[in-house]
C-alpha cells in the first residue's frame, strides 16, 4: 500500500478525495515535525514514533578500500504497538 492506496482508504470514510489527501497530508506532516523537535509520537494500538541516535562508526568505501568515518546522525525509528502485532500474525 503506497499513499494514494492509503488517501482512496481515507476517502472511503470521508466525503471527498481531497479532504482524505489532506488529512493524510496532516497527519504525516505532524508526524515529521514532532520527529524532528525531538519528540516522540504514540498512536495507542498502532506503535511510537521516535527518534533514535545512531552512533558514530567506521566505515570502509566499498570502490577503493580506504577506511572513513560516519558521523552520528539522529534516525526516525517505528516500534509497532502489540495490536498491529497480533494483526500482522
Amino acid at each position: 500500500m503506497n499513499k494514494t492506496d492509503l488517501v482512496a482508504k481515507v476517502a472511503d470514510v470521508v466525503l471527498s478525495k481531497n479532504e482524505a489527501r489532506a488529512a493524510v497530508e496532516c497527519m504525516l506532516s505532524s508526524i515529521g515535525d514532532a520527529l524532528a523537535r525531538g519528540e516522540t509520537v504514540t498512536l495507542l494500538g498502532f506503535g511510537t514514533f521516535k527518534v533514535a541516535q545512531r552512533k558514530e562508526r567506521r566505515g570502509r568505501n566499498p570502490l577503493t578500500g580506504e577506511e572513513l568515518r560516519i558521523p552520528a546522525r539522529n534516525i526516525p525509528k517505528f516500534v509497532p504497538g502489540k495490536a498491529l502485532k497480533a494483526q500482522v500474525r
